[in-house]
């Protein structure tokens, strides 16, 4: 059976999950130490620590280009952050699983729950632990900053690197396949006409 090109995988999809760290961000991690009362205790907290990421306006754009297009979201991390839990709010992520090891089981959970087909499913990815979800979506695409071991699965590779706008590259991707750009982008511009 001859393989699938990129666009003709991706014209087949109506959902979009991703991972967070090295795609919606550029994969480094910051923490700053939570002191519990600096005056009784010098010592950090239960907690430890305080995390924040930064993440790029571009994919948050991209996020309501894809809604816009017909395209459900939502992410798959391994980690479990509540920056990550607020960014998701902030997106209106259909879906959100974070603390997930088996990343290609929860794909297919979401896939069934969504009511579609693994073939209607893409997954965007970095690291070694996304490679599960990406073997069984039917659209697997690699952030430009991605391992070489994931972009040799990949079906396609984004021009920028995760935190750098690759999320934006891959719904671009997709709604270009499917020929909805230039409607997604009207629509977008009338909704929001102040964008710059």
């Amino acid at each position: 059976m001859p393989k699938l090109s990129a666009q003709a995988r991706a014209r087949k999809i109506r959902l979009l999950l991703f991972d967070v760290d090295g795609v919606l961000t550029d994969g480094k991690m910051f923490f700053l130490p939570q002191r519990d009362k600096p005056q009784e205790n010098t010592q950090l907290s239960a907690q430890g620590s305080i995390e924040f990421k930064g993440f790029h306006a571009h994919d948050g754009v991209a996020i309501s280009l894809a809604r816009l297009g017909a395209l459900r979201t939502g992410l798959i991390t391994k980690r479990f952050s509540e920056t990550v839990a607020l960014r998701a709010r902030d997106l209106k992520l259909e879906f959100v699983l974070q603390g997930i090891h088996d990343k290609g089981t929860a794909f297919k959970r979401i896939v069934t729950e969504a009511g579609l087909g693994l073939d209607e499913a893409a997954f965007v990815g970095d690291d070694i632990v996304d490679l599960p979800a990406m073997r069984v979506a039917g659209f697997a695409i690699a952030t430009q900053n991605a391992r070489a071991d994931v972009k040799r699965e990949a079906h396609y590779t984004t021009p920028h690197p995760g935190g750098e706008g690759a999320l934006r590259d891959a719904v671009e991707f997709l709604l270009k396949a499917q020929g909805k750009w230039k409607k997604v982008l009207d629509t977008y511009l009338t909704e929001h006409p102040t964008v710059q």
